[in-house]
């Protein structure tokens, strides 16, 4: 049975839907998809064994590869020189515009966390990133219209497809539902790959959720296979990984070997990795329990030896560290501007102090602060993979010292952990994927650690600073206060039924975008 498209067809979805497209995407499935299958399978015996009592650790099977001194990962490519900021963002076409637009050097354009992936976004963002590459993207209100800027003075953009978990429902290659990581990576390959190449650029991605090396090592193989079938020189795509979940931590190394000729360096996911952590060893009781998501800071003793190793193991292998996000939206509120501003730069201070070549911003508006932050460390430099970082050295130990971290389980905070999901939940559901609540652009990491921990905390009956016991009746009590607090209330009901079945199911939910995926048709 060849390649099957069950996807509703839209105005000029047959240039994104070609045949070399779905060519691609039917091959790279035939060849790649039970090995993804796999891995996928080998998350989850990992997990079994934590739960037995099995701990993390950097991998006695590739010693050789963390102690050899020789290999680099590929020169940085063009446009990824300089990636002193780089704004994230959904590819819907007023995003698409002023991402570009912002004067970020790099643009995240995401077709995971922060987008809902309905089969209108998944081809429709395509088509903005097509328009874009060929300058005929524009946007209007009944006050405003948007254009690209210069070519000069855009961001480079690099794609996020889905991770290897997710599937793509509305293409099937013998009946069966391919991979969303492929759908996305083929779409944009295909249509765009040749386009930024004669730009003088290259198809450059960002790769999520990544457990282990040999996730890493099928997306390498899916790139050469990839690059042979389209006729386009090895070694031309490039791949940032983000470093966001616990496992991927002890084999930093190992990624960037795997995707060498293609690597463009790692990134550090904050609340994707506080998510692995508590998914991770969900089983272990009290060992990895986490206080309230908001007092989890980069400074605490395990989130800082991720980074710290971060820095060390990109720079030691002639790769680019870009640093975590700064998710504050500015507000017309000076005195909350004035507050968030000042933590939005301490952080960056930090990460370019730390060695960080760059850093993320969800907003234009917060692009210049980053800018200046690392425009301080960095003058004319294009970036400090120079600074090598050899005081470092971080252990098992500390990376697994989740104990350590300070901080309590109060109402307050499990109150808002509710109240985001939800907010974000009902936005999902009706198709958006980033969303601002309280201040802060939010996307699917969100809500991830904010049921996860609520999951945690009810399994471990934990009892908040107000002596109330943690229980199925009191989650669904604040999420029924939560959800009565806000306008239109009847639009959170679908929300809180998804939330609820994945924050009080007996069973761990890996992934909530899996139950959320399977409510659209």
């Amino acid at each position: 049975m060849a390649i099957e498209v069950i996807g509703t067809k839209g105005d000029r979805y047959d240039e994104i839907l070609t045949e070399r497209a779905l060519a691609l995407i039917e091959q790279l499935h035939r060849e790649y998809d039970e090995r993804r299958l796999g891995l996928l399978a080998r998350r989850t015996g990992r997990i079994a064994a934590i739960a037995g009592g099995a701990s993390l650790g950097f991998l006695p099977e590739t010693k050789d590869v963390r102690e050899d001194p020789e290999w680099r990962v590929a020169p940085a490519a063009s446009g990824l020189v300089d990636r002193r900021v780089e704004i994230t963002g959904p590819t819907d076409r007023k995003m698409t515009i002023n991402a570009l637009n912002s004067g970020a050097k790099v643009w995240l354009a995401d077709q995971e966390d922060a987008n809902t992936p309905t089969w209108e976004n998944v081809v429709g963002g395509q088509l903005n990133l097509l328009d874009a590459i060929t300058r005929k993207i524009d946007f209007s209100t009944d006050t405003k219209s948007y254009a690209l800027k210069p070519d000069e003075e855009l961001a480079t953009i690099v794609v996020r497809p889905r991770g290897w978990h997710l599937p793509e429902k509305h293409i099937l290659v013998d009946g069966v539902p391919v991979s969303g990581s492929l759908v996305d990576f083929a779409l944009y390959f295909a249509a765009c790959g040749q386009l930024q190449l004669d730009r003088g650029q290259g198809p450059y991605f960002y790769l999520p959720k990544m457990e282990s090396h040999l996730e890493a090592r099928l997306w390498n193989d899916v790139f050469v296979t990839a690059q042979e079938a389209l006729g386009i020189p090895r070694g031309t795509i490039r791949a940032t990984v983000l470093i966001e979940t616990y496992p991927a931590a002890f084999e930093m190394e190992e990624i960037l070997y795997e995707l060498r000729e293609h690597s463009a360096g790692l990134n550090a996911g904050r609340w994707d990795y506080m998510f692995s952590v508590i998914k991770t060893h969900r089983d272990r009781g009290v060992e990895f329990q986490l206080p309230d998501r908001n007092s989890v800071t980069m400074t605490v003793p395990f989130m800082r030896a991720y980074t710290e190793l971060l820095v060390r193991t990109c720079h030691k292998r002639g790769a680019h560290a870009i640093g975590g996000m700064a998710a504050f939206i500015p507000s017309k509120d000076p005195a909350v501007n004035e507050q968030a501003f000042a933590k939005v730069q301490a952080d960056k201070t930090r990460e370019a102090g730390d060695g960080f070549d760059g850093s993320w911003v969800a907003h234009p508006g917060m692009v210049e602060t980053c800018r200046a932050v690392f425009d301080a460390v960095l003058g004319d430099k294009p970036n400090q993979v120079d600074k090598l970082r050899e005081d470092v050295n971080v252990t098992a130990e500390q990376l697994l010292d989740v104990a350590a971290t300070p901080g309590s389980v109060t109402e307050a905070g499990l109150r808002n952990n509710i109240s985001v999901a939800l907010q974000y939940l009902a936005a999902w559901l009706e198709g958006t994927g980033a969303v601002g609540i309280f201040n802060l652009m939010e996307d699917a990491a969100t809500a991830e650690i904010s049921r996860s921990q609520i999951w945690q905390w009810r399994k471990n009956g934990v009892v908040l600073d107000t002596g109330d016991t943690i229980t199925t009746e009191l989650v669904e009590r604040i999420a029924d206060e939560e959800i009565n607090a806000l306008p239109e209330s009847l639009r959170y009901q679908s929300a809180r039924a998804l939330f609820l079945e994945v924050a009080l199911a007996d069973e761990y939910v890996d992934f909530l975008t899996i139950p959320a995926y399977d409510r659209f048709a």
